[in-house]
């Protein structure tokens, strides 16, 4: 009877919520230096437009990565990791780890949750994610965006992860680790697939310029957006578009077989756990 139950072990909300935040820490692990390149590939040009005629830094998800190898070595493709991996620890195990435990809210319990519960479910705990993980998010931009070149001897912008955090809650506010547009946030967070893709990369773009602005560049998300517009074109949208799809995939496949196995291990742990009892 005890091997039974412990056969039947349903995986518990703790459970769940270290399993979804170390699967996302894997997914990003693997993924990151594809981030990386999106967010350069999205600010460029952002400060000084290239003039007509010009060579771009950046050209294409490779090429942007080979240059700031090249230029900048190889820890620069990981820079804002730490960031990162407090993001999906804090974003991932909400969004997901939780997903189950509000569907049953919703449904009051009932096996057989509707279109309509399932959507609130995700849209409560993407909602959730976002409010807890959104300093974490600024902060790795930042970190993405600071170049990094070993023979100019320049100062980086910021020292650590913890002094970014500090230095932004004391240059800008408690409210500039808040720095987003949420309805961006949240359409980048829902996305999944080529289509998707998108629809959520110029959204992202403007996201990524404006938490990477300095105060008072920006008036607001809209004023970004139309600053992009006007300076850049309308191709200024989809800047980092191919390793922001590349890296969406792959994330998602890492992150769900990583998921599925680290809470299996988890639960036989506890099973094992409780043999001994």
């Amino acid at each position: 009877m005890v091997g039974g139950r412990n056969a039947d072990l349903a995986p518990s909300v703790a459970v769940k919520l270290f399993s979804a935040g170390t699967a996302g820490c894997v997914a990003d692990l693997v993924t990151f230096p594809l981030d990386t390149a999106k967010v350069r590939l999205q600010i460029q040009g952002e400060s000084k437009p290239s003039l007509e005629g010009q060579r771009a830094k950046y050209r294409g998800v490779f090429g942007t990565i080979f240059t700031m190898v090249k230029t900048e070595g190889p820890r620069s493709l990981y820079s804002g990791l730490v960031a990162g991996l407090q993001r999906q620890m804090s974003f991932a195990s909400v969004r997901i780890g939780l997903y189950d435990t509000m569907k049953q809210i919703y449904s009051r319990g009932s096996e057989n949750a509707g279109i309509g519960t399932r959507l609130l479910a995700g849209c409560t705990t993407g909602a959730m994610a976002v409010a807890f993980a959104q300093p974490t998010d600024v902060v790795k931009v930042r970190f993405q965006a600071q170049v990094r070149l070993p023979e100019s001897g320049s100062v980086k912008r910021y020292s650590s992860t913890i002094d970014a955090y500090k230095t932004i809650a004391r240059d800008e506010g408690v409210k500039g680790l808040w720095k987003d547009n949420m309805p961006c946030h949240f359409t980048a967070a829902f996305a999944a697939g080529f289509c998707t893709t998108i629809v959520a990369s110029p959204v992202d773009v403007v996201k990524t310029r404006f938490m990477n602005s300095v105060p008072g560049q920006y008036s607001g998300a809209t004023n970004c957006a139309l600053t992009m517009l006007i300076k850049e074109g309308p191709t200024a949208f989809y800047k980092g578009f191919v390793p922001s799809f590349l890296r969406l995939g792959s994330w998602n496949i890492v992150m769900f077989v990583s998921f599925e196995q680290i809470k299996r291990a988890v639960i036989k742990c506890q099973r094992n756990w409780d043999s001994l009892l």
